[in-house]
């Protein structure tokens, strides 16, 4: 009863944490109605792969060290949030909308999406705050080593499917069409979007 009374916190932290708005978002909306499915279905994975570097760190207890190194913690922060002013400044570049069609024309390389979606997590410490968090508020330490990399690899299905899903909505063919009808507003708004996270997150107080 306990395992299981766990599991459902793990998963309604999870959940909330996944479905509220951030990078992740950002970044496989822009991937999928720029790029296609694909593109975007490969963020999304990268976002899921990203997830497990902050289990792994977190099960390992660098997590420990990380709590009581501020400086660990602001390096990362520094590092997450120039990755999203520069992916959000290569957007606002773009001089002029290329043009797309529905097939996809219009390439991203398969490791370019895969690796923009790990970075973007990887590197986000709200992210790290929200695993470390969850193993060291909401797991009991005396819970199996393998049920913990259990909650570890539902939290990255949780992240795939939600973003998978994110990147099947926004790349339909009627809204993919009226969103590429609005290339360079959009570009525009999530550029700036991304750029604004970037600079919320390099001066927030994470501590």
């Amino acid at each position: 009863m306990i395992l299981i009374a766990e599991l459902l916190a793990v998963a309604a932290v999870t959940v909330l944490a996944v479905v509220s708005p951030g990078p992740d978002f950002a970044m496989v909306t822009r991937n999928s109605y720029l790029y296609g499915r694909r593109a975007g279905m490969l963020s999304a994975l990268g976002i899921a792969l990203g997830v497990q570097v902050h289990v792994l760190y977190t099960m390992f207890g660098v997590a420990v060290l990380m709590a009581h190194a501020h400086s660990v913690l602001t390096v990362v922060k520094a590092l997450g949030a120039a990755y999203l002013v520069w992916i959000g400044i290569q957007t606002l570049r773009k001089r002029q909308a290329l043009a797309v069609d529905l097939q996809g024309a219009r390439k991203l390389q398969p490791l370019a999406a895969l690796r923009m979606g790990f970075l973007t997590n990887s590197l986000n410490p709200k992210t790290t705050l929200f695993v470390v968090s969850t193993y060291t508020q909401v797991v009991d330490a005396h819970t199996p080593v393998p049920v913990q990399f259990g909650y570890g690899a539902f939290m990255s299905v949780a992240h795939l499917a939600w973003f998978g899903l994110v990147a099947c909505v926004f790349t339909a063919p009627a809204l993919r069409a009226a969103m590429l009808r609005r290339q360079r507003l959009l570009d525009r708004a999530i550029g700036s979007a991304l750029c604004g996270l970037g600079v919320a997150l390099g001066f927030s107080n994470l501590a």
